[in-house]
């Protein structure tokens, strides 16, 4: 928000802005790998217009530098979702997404990397293996994980990203970062949106700025201002925006506090269990109802929500040429195959959850905090090239906390909250009934204003 102001204002040009960012890319992207394609030129080029735009003192996101993460359509350019075995066709136009952000004033300077097909909680693929900016000997999460290491490192302040079965909120958590998935139909989804899973979001470091990106990609200004005003620490680098953000107290929310939520055999990090507790305790100062919830969410649907990934994966497969896939995303799709057979893709627990589990178990609690991860981020590696069990065991070991609300399709988010004693972030997960991303976002600035965390990495 503050580049924008200050590109709004006349105080710094917008190809100024892009060349530092470009520079921190250069100086930055060989140990981190957050980045698939770097477009230097054409970003250098786009600043340049968007200088001489008539409408530029209106643009909310006036020369803010972004990344796009490599499975949405940017025009002119090669989207491989980090496979060999995508066509290397450039897409005709952007995706809608990214229409919206430029239409802002925001300047696409690079495409990020992601595991194959995004069907992992890493960010390996056959372009590199991503790294998380506070320990690079671990992964930054997935698939969002090259967005996310962009936004952590400080080479961009914002970074698009989409959430099929955590994928905003795993790396949000592993970096640092907050991050939002949206519930149904508030901004356009991927093109492969995992029966309806799937969602577009933002990954940033404050939650202004999350806010207001997010209000650009949904092409809904209200979402910019989503309450407590004093939580969201907002000042004068916002005022001279057109419209503002014309923030209000929220109202007194019910609150349920999981601090372990996972089926039976699924168990969570000590540290992470007390980060839940700590966040709803901060909550509850500020005058919020908190309830604890200690039962945990039905063995059924962890097992539908692996049999959908698998499911997944299988459809993504459709039409490429197995030649060219890693043995990961191989042994993924054989499996939903083999389950496809004896009727097991998933969907009837998916339908459940979507019918009335969810409801249920969600109980007249209003919002619900609980772990976004359930351990700390496994190594960086080429996870790719490994098979079957060795990814099942990692990803549902350190990231199972999340597809739940894919399934339902409510909007939930991640929100650092301290850090291990491994020295990684943690994020707890916020969780709110279908139209509740306003009331996530208020809390979320709650919990910013009473545990402010680092902006960025100290990157070794």
């Amino acid at each position: 928000m503050e580049i924008a102001a200050a590109v709004r204002g006349g105080k710094v040009t917008a190809s100024t802005v892009v060349e530092e960012h470009l520079d921190a890319i250069a100086e930055r992207d060989g140990r981190v790998g957050a980045f698939r394609e770097v477009l230097a030129d054409r970003a250098l080029a786009e600043a340049r217009l968007l200088e001489r735009r008539e409408d530029l003192a209106g643009l909310p996101l006036a020369g803010v530098p972004v990344a796009i993460k490599d499975n949405v359509a940017v025009g002119g350019e090669v989207s491989r979702n980090g496979s060999a075995a995508t066509p290397d066709t450039p897409a005709d136009a952007d995706h809608p997404v990214v229409a919206r952000l430029r239409a802002a004033g925001a300047v696409v300077v690079g495409i990020t990397n992601v595991p194959e097909l995004c069907l992992a909680a890493f960010s390996d693929s056959v372009y590199g293996v991503t790294r998380n900016p506070w320990d690079l000997g671990r992964t930054p999460g997935g698939s969002s994980g090259g967005s996310a290491a962009a936004v952590a490192a400080g080479m961009v302040p914002l970074a698009h990203g989409n959430d099929g079965l955590g994928s905003l909120r795993i790396p949000a958590a592993c970096c640092g970062l907050v991050s939002i998935k949206p519930g149904q139909g508030v901004v356009p989804p991927p093109e492969h949106d995992w029966y309806g899973m799937s969602e577009n979001g933002p990954l940033a470091t404050t939650v202004a700025d999350l806010a207001l990106a997010l209000a650009v990609m949904a092409d809904d200004m209200s979402l910019a201002r989503p309450g407590e005003s004093e939580a969201l620490g907002v000042g004068s680098a916002i005022d001279d925006y057109p419209g503002g953000l014309t923030l209000s107290e929220t109202p007194r929310l019910r609150i349920a506090v999981a601090p372990l939520p996972l089926p039976p055999g699924l168990p969570v990090d000590a540290e992470f269990r007390q980060a839940v507790t700590g966040a709803a305790e901060v909550l509850g100062d500020a005058g919020h109802t908190v309830v604890n919830r200690t039962d945990r969410m039905p063995s059924w649907l962890a097992a539908s929500a692996v049999a959908t990934w698998f499911a997944c994966a299988r459809g993504d497969v459709e039409g490429l040429d197995p030649r060219g896939l890693e043995r990961r995303t191989r042994s993924l799709a054989r499996a939903g195959r083999l389950l496809a057979r004896f009727g097991a893709d998933g969907a009837t627990g998916r339908d459940r959850w979507r019918a009335h589990g969810a409801d249920q178990w969600f109980g007249n609690a209003d919002v619900l905090v609980m772990p976004t991860l359930a351990a700390p981020p496994p190594p960086a590696d080429r996870w790719g090239r490994r098979g079957l069990l060795a990814n099942a065991r990692a990803n549902l070991t350190y990231a199972p906390a999340t597809a739940a609300w894919n399934i339902a399709g409510w909007p939930a988010m991640s929100v650092p909250f301290g850090m291990h004693s491994c020295g990684v972030p943690i994020g707890v997960q916020l969780v709110a009934a279908p139209g509740g991303e306003s009331q996530l976002l208020a809390l979320a600035g709650r919990l910013e204003a009473e545990r402010p965390w680092p902006r960025h990495a100290p990157l070794p």
